[in-house]
């Protein structure tokens, strides 16, 4: 690696809001100030080297200047906001085009410059006189093409209960044939239209939050010593919302409640809502503290959401295997 450092390649440090604990809490507080996903990268360029070429990304970018300094040069894109399947390698010609235009931004980036680039911009960097070294901070934005993305996955559910769609096509059925399929494709396309028309757009926005939460990782626990930690749960213990865990507490019509955690959904008694809802507002809470709860309850409560990893009990974390 030293050695194509030294010939001019860059080095990328990928995934650092999942390794280092600075970047970690600041990964997440913009994630959940911006209710967007967000990753960091470091890259680490040798002097007058230039890191790639001219390229677009299909996330949102904040640039951070660490160390060094770092020719940027920014130009149109050729497809505004694209999607992560439209990368742009599949639009090399026109990147390439694009890329020999007057470009809309030309500087230099020193140590604390911040540079925001929008998915879709292109834009290639250099370094200069000595190594450069930056973050970026990919915000990958949810989207409306991510809603019509679950719109439509729901309506292959609820389409597939439509005993017209299900239908087979004629025995002796032409497939290369388009006219002889048009009658049936045509009662198809119209079968989707009115499915999607009853697409209750609540659903459409609790896919989307599945989807999107379900990219963000929560800390890892530490199984054996959460076991041991439920066991020994007493009303002084302090329990702690799991660092990164995404929690929303949502009624039912049978009278309980839904708390949905990441990717999991976990059910319980109405009787548990003022207990939830302050742990939830306030993320850390004694056990004896958790209200409108007898003191076994706390503890009944208390050592579920630990066991179900909604909760971290903080020594335990720190001191376990």
């Amino acid at each position: 690696m030293l050695r194509l450092f030294a010939d001019g390649s860059t080095v990328v440090l990928q995934g650092l809001h999942r390794l280092w604990p600075p970047l970690i809490e600041f990964a997440d507080q913009l994630a959940a100030d911006l209710g967007h996903p967000t990753q960091v990268n470091a890259y680490v360029t040798p002097p007058s080297s230039r890191g790639f070429d001219a390229h677009y990304d299909v996330h949102d970018v904040f640039v951070l200047q660490v160390a060094g300094q770092k020719h940027w040069t920014i130009h149109e894109p050729v497809l505004r906001d694209p999607l992560r399947t439209q990368v742009w390698t599949d639009r090399r010609e026109d990147v390439a085009a694009a890329a020999a235009r007057e470009p809309v931004i030309d500087a230099v980036l020193e140590p604390g410059d911040v540079l925001y680039l929008p998915r879709g911009f292109l834009h290639s960097a250099t370094a200069l006189g000595e190594i450069s070294a930056h973050l970026t901070i990919g915000i990958h934005s949810v989207t409306r093409w991510g809603a019509a993305e679950a719109a439509l996955e729901l309506v292959r559910t609820l389409a597939a209960e439509d005993p017209a769609l299900r239908g087979s096509l004629p025995l002796g059925v032409d497939l290369a044939d388009p006219d002889s399929l048009r009658e049936d494709i045509t009662a198809v396309v119209e079968g989707l239209r009115a499915w999607l028309g009853r697409v209750d757009p609540a659903e459409v926005a609790e896919q989307l939050r599945a989807r999107t939460w379900a990219q963000v990782r929560p800390e890892p626990v530490a199984p054996l010593a959460s076991s041991a930690a439920a066991a020994a749960l007493t009303p002084d213990t302090v329990v702690r919302l799991r660092p990164r865990l995404r929690c929303v507490l949502r009624d039912e019509d049978d009278g309980r409640l839904t708390l949905l955690g990441g990717r999991r959904t976990h059910s319980f008694p109405g009787s548990v809502r003022a207990a939830l809802t302050e742990l939830l507002a306030v993320g850390e809470l004694k056990v004896g503290d958790l209200p409108g709860l007898e003191p076994d309850e706390r503890i009944t409560l208390a050592r579920r959401l630990v066991t179900e990893a909604v909760v971290v009990v903080p020594d335990a974390a720190v001191a376990g295997p």
